[in-house]
């Protein structure tokens, strides 16, 4: 993975779960902080997760299999990452596909 899809998936994750990265950092360093934030979230009540996880369109048959799992976070963390990273490389491989004359390609 290049330096500059991680630090774009990075930011994203620090975006939408207000987790705090180090100047220097790695995908496994994201991935314990975002576990860490995860339980908390947990800790207030399933609502608020099942919101987040429904927003990031993270499929509920990959939810449930990691919820019967040790280490349930870790691997919430892994499924969250993952789906970042996906939405990422599919905006950068369509960047620019659209027709400049298009009206309803125009938001």
């Amino acid at each position: 993975m290049s330096d500059h899809i991680l630090e774009e998936t990075a930011t994203a994750l620090q975006n939408d779960w207000g987790i705090l990265l180090p100047e220097a950092y790695s995908e496994e360093h994201i991935l314990k902080l975002l576990a860490d934030r995860i339980v908390q979230v947990l800790e207030r009540g399933p609502e608020t997760f099942f919101q987040l996880m429904y927003r990031l369109d993270i499929s509920e048959k990959k939810l449930n299999a990691v919820m019967q799992d040790d280490d349930v976070a870790a691997k919430i963390a892994r499924l969250i990452y993952d789906r970042q990273l996906q939405k990422i490389q599919s905006r950068q491989a369509h960047k620019g596909k659209a027709e400049p004359g298009d009206p309803e390609l125009k938001w």
